[in-house]
């Protein structure tokens, strides 16, 4: 398993060097948004309409943060399931987003979107929530901020840790690991 430190936003290239298992650290700035907000997206696009947000080459946090304390960019802030973003991320990759970060499985068709656009899916560690915000620097609400929580963010991070589980060669950590430990 190999290690990347990566900056946002990423290219073709620097997707095509994360395998299945890698440890990734993230510096730059993350997009943060969940399904209410992916929902309006995807309308906007079957509308034909503008997104409000540039998602080439970008990275998008499913998260809801808590409340900043005082002096702090964001309170806690642990991945959502990313399978509620399932019937959005597809055409979202076909747009050029690059990847996303949540937490558990993700659905064949995204699987299959992700290996057509060359994206990655990166988990980002449940039930940890104030430690990862450690690694977000800033936030700012960039759309819909009437979703309260959901509202779509850019987030500055320095470090912000992830794994990779779903590369865009089909390589996926969570069947490897269920094959590399199943008892015959």
């Amino acid at each position: 398993m190999a290690e990347h430190r990566i900056t946002t936003p990423v290219t073709d290239d620097v997707i095509a060097k994360m395998k299945a298992g890698d440890r990734v650290y993230i510096t730059g700035y993350l997009l943060c948004g969940r399904d209410s907000a992916h929902k309006k997206l995807v309308d906007l696009i079957k509308e034909g309409k503008e997104l409000p947000i540039d998602i080439k080459g970008q990275l998008i946090y499913y998260v809801g943060p808590t409340p900043a304390r005082p002096g702090k960019a964001i309170g806690s802030a642990g991945p959502t399931t990313s399978y509620r973003m399932d019937s959005y991320a597809p055409i979202l990759h076909s747009l050029g987003l690059k990847g996303s970060i949540g937490k558990g499985s993700r659905s064949k068709e995204v699987k299959e979107a992700m290996m057509k656009h060359k994206a990655v899916y990166l988990a980002s560690v449940g039930g940890a929530g104030a430690l990862i915000s450690k690694s977000i620097e800033s936030s700012d609400i960039v759309a819909y901020p009437e979703l309260g929580p959901e509202a779509i963010r850019r987030v500055k991070v320095k470090d912000f840790p992830c794994i990779v589980i779903n590369d865009m060669y089909g390589g996926d950590l969570y069947e490897e690991g269920k094959k590399k430990y199943r008892i015959a």
